[in-house]
């Protein structure tokens, strides 16, 4: 069935206009979100228009005829309206921006709806003197007792408010806990986050100016997003990270503007903007060399490059192969070509972070799968050469045709291979897209409880282990040790103490999803060195 108005010739849709569009879901079933349109343009005589589903994530956007567009419940942009101003006159707002377009899948950990489905709330800060009832009658374990009291020796954490104090943590006695039978709904979530691969970010850098901080988001210009040749920054950065400040996007980069890729033998459908020059964002195929990245606008073009490239894997140094897997460290000063290059064909599948051109303070870490035609490209992260926040992580991704296939663990796992090496605790830069929070949450998850499921108990005694030694065997940051235990509801409050119950759910979830993960890092195999890169003569 399709809607459409017999007015709808005499309706004048503009950008900014919103209405439901027909679009198919999941099941193949016509369904009628509400879009926005973003452009609209005309083609052999025929209009199209540009559509972002509300409450949809980006990915979906895209062009549709007006035989999909449901004519009768058309929205006109809001119009101008008058303002107070700080001096007391007039003022007008733009009418289109006003309205926050919501177009990100919601995370588990922002939703409150989610929340109280997921998880249950703890109250930590409960007085030792009265602590909740269900530390007197705990139900009798059905199977061998297995608890991990847990010493808690952190400070207090801003991201996690539900957190004891430091003073009241060090206070706590270790008590062993019984193991519980009953459900936890963090289980269901476990198992969803096991079977999900990674999504990562590209990042743009700029000069940075005297007497701004570090953490200063940047926005996207005209000119930044539309020539790869225009805006280049005179001095590299030497730190820093960027964040895309959602506030400065405009039309251009909220669309598509890249129909197809072909990487080898795959053809990649991008899901977002990205800047390509422009004279490529009208072909209806963009062809990559899969071992140096460059891009080139026909068939042709590409063949006779291939002829003149002799590059069969990435450049630089192989610091880790086993089996058909290998990782390449590339330095962002040395091979900026490359760097760029693989930042443009990320930034076609990564919406949250911006793009720029200066590579020089990063290190790139490409995974690859190898055959008899050479290394080709999985997925990859980025890092920092230094950073004052400890991220192991700038910007991760694993490429469409290699997600859901355990590689997004695989580079997670790598890059906290390198923190140990390093004799650092990391974490990722935030923000994490949709896909990679989960992603990180499940590697979380799994290498905590595999710490915690290998406790032996000594002399009789209930092991124990503090939050600072599971931090420091896994090189995984404090806080996200902390969140990650609460989200899983490992931590209750028994007999004044807070302590760590793993549940029979908890168990059985985490065995399934380790009998699922076949692909693991072998530390035997890494052969890296790290650098001091405070001392400039290094880069």
């Amino acid at each position: 069935m399709t809607k459409m108005a017999d007015n709808s010739s005499s309706v004048e849709i503009v950008e900014g206009c919103r209405l439901p569009v027909l679009r198919k879901n999941q099941e193949h079933e016509d369904e009628w979100p509400l879009a926005e349109i973003l452009s609209v343009k005309e083609v052999s005589g025929r209009k199209l228009y540009y559509v972002h589903y509300i409450d949809f994530n980006k990915r979906l956007d895209e062009w549709v005829t007006t035989d999909r567009l449901d004519m009768k419940k058309l929205q006109f942009p809001k119009k101008e309206a008058k303002t107070p101003t700080k001096n007391g006159l007039s003022g007008s707002r733009p009418s289109s921006p006003e309205r926050e377009v919501v177009s990100e899948r919601r995370d588990t950990d922002t939703d409150p709806a989610l929340q109280k489905k997921q998880r249950k709330s703890i109250d930590l800060n409960l007085p030792s003197a009265t602590p909740p009832s269900r530390g007197k009658t705990l139900p009798t374990p059905k199977r061998k007792v297995e608890s991990v009291p847990l010493v808690t020796q952190v400070p207090p954490v801003t991201p996690v408010p539900s957190l004891p104090s430091s003073a009241e943590a060090s206070q706590a006695a270790v008590f062993p806990a019984v193991r519980e039978t009953t459900t936890f709904k963090s289980r269901e979530d476990h198992e969803q986050l096991s079977s999900l691969t990674t999504n990562g970010t590209a990042r743009r850098l700029i000069p940075a100016q005297p007497g701004r901080k570090r953490k200063a988001n940047c926005g996207v210009t005209d000119e930044d997003s539309q020539d790869s040749s225009d805006g280049i920054p005179s001095a590299p950065r030497m730190t820093g990270s960027l964040v895309s400040d959602r506030s400065h996007d405009d039309i251009v980069t909220r669309m598509k503007n890249i129909e197809c890729i072909e990487l080898g033998r795959h053809r990649l459908k991008p899901w977002y903007f990205s800047p390509y020059p422009q004279e490529l964002t009208t072909l209806p195929i963009l062809y990559l060399c899969e071992f140096c990245l460059k891009y080139l606008k026909s068939l042709k073009c590409l063949q006779r490059h291939l002829t003149k490239c002799n590059l069969r894997h990435p450049p630089g140094n192989e610091i880790y192969r086993k089996g058909t897997i290998s990782f390449f460290e590339i330095d962002g000063r040395k091979n900026k070509n490359y760097s760029q290059n693989l930042c443009l064909l990320a930034k076609c599948f990564l919406d949250h972070k911006t793009l720029y051109y200066d590579t020089d303070p990063f290190l790139f870490y490409v995974m690859t799968e190898y055959d008899s035609k050479g290394f080709h490209i999985v997925g990859y992260f980025s890092k920092e050469k230094e950073s004052t926040e400890d991220y192991n992580v700038a910007c991760i991704l694993t490429l469409p045709p290699y997600q859901r296939r355990g590689y997004g663990k695989l580079l997670i796992e790598f890059s906290y291979e390198l923190s140990k090496v390093e004799g650092k605790t990391g974490t990722p830069e935030k923000p994490l897209s949709d896909l990679g929070l989960l992603s990180y949450r499940s590697y979380w998850s799994q290498t905590i409880l595999e710490i915690l499921m290998d406790l032996k108990p000594e002399n009789g005694e209930r092991p124990q282990i503090t939050i600072n030694e599971i931090s420091e065997i896994t090189s995984i940051k404090k806080e996200d040790v902390i969140s990650t235990l609460q989200y899983l509801n490992l931590i209750n409050y028994y007999k004044g103490q807070y302590i760590l119950t793993l549940s029979e759910d908890i168990v059985d979830g985490h065995e399934k999803a380790m009998q699922k993960r076949h692909l693991r890092i072998d530390p035997k195999c890494l052969h890296f060195t790290p650098k001091d890169w405070s001392k400039r003569g290094k880069w």
